[in-house]
């Protein structure tokens, strides 16, 4: 018997809109301070599984966050708990200059956020430079960033990241990674959506694979690269 505790557990997870069935039953764990990819084709259901996780779908099966069951909250409780998640939409706010997007990120409250200004600022000072620019005129890169940084701001212990290195250069690839570890450093658990495998594999502890909108492989980075099979059927083009 299995008696490992997990921060989050997601048990025989379906999932619906409207009338399609998309999630047929996912099992996911992720522990406390680990990075966890999701890999898949597009239509394998990935981002659906961070939408239901988040209460924005309708679903039946058992959404666990540190012992207690949330499917079926609404997605501000969800957030409220510790949850966060960056959309692949990026969902900025173009009018607003980038210091006010991340202040609506800020948690209400006293209590002060492990994370600061000045974090996001040192992490991508490309964002310091343009702190009072409005987000609307920045690069796609640069949204991407400040979407991930507002998210940080509500001070989650474990966020939900959809394609964050979708149109993005070499470079920022490799700040977003870099970015991802210290969240881990910090002690914050990812579920990491990506389609580029070399990036998950480089980065997460362990890896799902996705395909006909169920879970076809759990394993370690490792596993996975030796599994050519897997690679073949559910990933390569």
């Amino acid at each position: 018997m299995n008696t490992e505790k997990f921060a989050l557990e997601v048990k025989e997870l379906q999932a619906f809109y409207g009338k399609s069935h998309i999630l047929q039953g996912v099992n996911v764990n992720v522990r406390e301070g680990e990075i966890v990819a999701l890999l898949g084709r597009n239509g394998a259901g990935r981002s659906t599984l961070a939408k239901a996780i988040m209460g924005m779908v309708d679903t039946k099966g058992d959404v666990i966050w540190r012992g207690k069951n949330i499917a079926g909250m609404k997605a501000y409780e969800v957030a409220h708990l510790g949850i966060g998640y960056v959309p692949e939409s990026r969902d900025i706010f173009p009018k607003l200059t980038v210091e006010q997007n991340l202040m609506l990120g800020e948690k209400g409250g006293k209590k002060k956020g492990r994370w600061s200004f000045d974090d996001m600022y040192k992490m991508f000072p490309r964002l310091r430079e343009r702190q009072h620019t409005e987000a609307g005129v920045l690069s796609g890169g640069e949204q991407q960033m400040l979407t991930l940084c507002r998210t940080l701001m509500g001070d989650p212990d474990l966020i939900l990241i959809d394609e964050p290195t979708e149109g993005l250069a070499p470079a920022i690839v490799q700040l977003v990674a870099e970015y991802l570890r210290e969240l881990k450093r910090r002690g914050i658990s990812v579920v990491l959506i990506e389609q580029k495998l070399a990036i998950a594999m480089q980065i997460s502890d362990r890896v799902y694979v996705m395909g006909d909108r169920r879970i076809v492989f759990e394993g370690t980075p490792a596993e996975l690269k030796a599994d050519a099979n897997i690679r073949k059927e559910w990933l390569e083009v």
